[in-house]
């Protein structure tokens, strides 16, 4: 079947907790329910808004946490990628901004579109160590070495 090509410019919120852990949503393509992974938060620009602007509403729609554009630091890495998922072939040009979130951070789902809350399954608080030694599927794919930059000498508090 041909996918739809899109082409989409997003933000990668990362939120970090006091133990220096990144959180991650589980999921998996409507079309390939039996291949889920484990990815970040965020999503596409909204007309008019910063990267950090989308970051900050992605970071509620997505897992209900409230915060300013002004609250993110970075950004600690760009890429571009392509991939599928349901019908689109996507091209996303990508940019990675953090957060520190306190220990009463609650995650939530209740904010998201209805195909994020029928393909997202669960959340997970990750470090670099759980990162680098687990053989479950997650992107970006270098995510222990941006957690890494973010945690170790980038200035992050």
């Amino acid at each position: 079947m041909t996918k739809i090509p899109l082409r989409r410019f997003t933000a990668r919120a990362l939120p970090i907790d006091d133990q220096d852990r990144v959180l991650l949503l589980y999921g998996f393509d409507p079309e390939r329910p039996d291949e889920p992974f484990w990815f970040t938060i965020g999503g596409a620009l909204e007309d008019g808004e910063t990267l950090p602007e989308a970051a900050a509403r992605e970071l509620y729609e997505e897992v209900g946490m409230r915060a300013e554009a002004g609250d993110f630091s970075g950004p600690y890495g760009t890429s571009t990628i392509e991939f599928h998922w349901s019908q689109y072939a996507i091209t996303q040009d990508q940019t990675f901004f953090a957060i520190r979130m306190g220990p009463d951070a609650a995650v939530s789902f209740e904010h998201m579109d209805q195909i994020e809350k029928d393909t997202t399954t669960a959340y997970r608080w990750w470090s670099v160590a759980e990162l680098e030694g687990t053989d479950e599927v997650f992107f970006p794919e270098d995510l222990a070495a941006i957690l890494r930059k973010i945690t170790k000498g980038g200035g992050f508090a």
